[in-house]
């Protein structure tokens, strides 16, 4: 299969390259010359453009777009979120139905349904939240909502939507790098003790369903991916940043403190135009302060997934 690829020179785009590239043709988008020797490495033969310029000469003969670049910084402009989630999403799209495109694979989130709340035992019928206060959320509400009204099977056009929670393992460039630096300068502290549920999921349980989803699943549906049961948060990320050599000690605030703190501190640095974010920005400070439980039901029932990888195994894999 050939298999046009965003954000490939990422975290969850490297390891879909790696991982196909043996079994199918990938072409990827590439914004520099940097981003082209690193697509190489992985398999992929890049394509020189961005989202703001991408056509459908770029992914002529392609069968299958996946979808996986997007604005995932903790702090920025909202308009850039806009321009890269919502807007990019739809011109990929549209060059994706010019070009004769059969299936548009976009990767998700479980944060698209977020705007401050806990999430227990959700699955795809809980609302989008395209209204959320934080503009990742927001955003990639509006992008996901984009890909599933584009859905047209009758014309030969399909979309799915994979929704993964806490994406992590080896090539890990947000999670794990980014603890470990707060551990390492001494600003790291658990929230409530660590005591949130989360879901979990392994980058290689995300490509495997990415992998399902070209062929397998209902068009215009969502799909949560996960590792399996949730754990408590701490439960996951300190034996995670130990795998790192990161100890991450006792040090914890109250969820109501933290939230309360970032939510009148971060306004002030919207308002001076800030390029450096506050300590705890608002959406890190609400996410991870509430519980996020998962059920991947419909995935393993419409997909046939399947976590290829345990929580257990994934982490005895790291520390390895």
């Amino acid at each position: 299969m050939k298999i046009f690829l965003t954000g490939g020179s990422g975290f969850v785009g490297g390891a879909i390259a790696k991982s196909f590239a043996d079994r199918h043709e990938i072409i990827a988008l590439s914004r520099s010359e940097k981003s082209d020797a690193v697509l190489k490495s992985r398999g992929a033969n890049p394509v020189r453009g961005d989202l703001e310029n991408v056509t459908a000469d770029m992914l002529a003969d392609a069968d299958a777009v996946i979808h996986s670049a997007a604005y995932v910084e903790e702090w920025g402009p909202w308009p850039v979120y806009e321009a890269v989630n919502v807007t990019g999403t739809e011109r990929l799209l549209k060059a994706a139905k010019e070009a004769g495109v059969k299936r548009f694979v976009h990767v998700g989130t479980e944060a698209a349904l977020f705007y401050g709340q806990h999430m227990r035992d959700i699955d795809e019928t809980y609302p989008l939240a395209p209204q959320s206060p934080f503009p990742y959320s927001a955003t990639k509400a509006r992008a996901e909502a984009a890909v599933v009204a584009a859905s047209d099977p009758a014309a030969g056009f399909e979309t799915i939507v994979i929704r993964p929670r806490v994406i992590w393992g080896e090539g890990d460039k947000t999670i794990l790098p980014v603890v470990k630096e707060m551990a390492d300068a001494g600003n790291f502290a658990w929230i409530d003790g660590g005591r949130s549920m989360t879901s979990t999921t392994h980058i290689d349980n995300l490509v495997s369903a990415l992998e399902l989803a070209l062929t397998c699943g209902k068009s215009g549906e969502a799909y949560f991916v996960v590792d399996g049961a949730p754990v408590k948060f701490r439960e996951f990320l300190e034996p995670y940043l130990a795998t790192a050599g990161v100890s991450l000690g006792e040090k914890s605030a109250p969820g109501w403190l933290v939230r309360l703190i970032a939510n009148l501190t971060e306004p002030l640095f919207r308002l001076a135009n800030s390029e450096n974010p506050p300590p705890l920005t608002r959406f890190t400070a609400h996410i991870m302060s509430r519980d996020c439980t998962i059920s991947d039901a419909k995935a393993r029932a419409e997909l046939g997934y399947a976590p290829v990888i345990s929580l257990k195994e994934g982490l005895a894999r790291l520390a390895g």
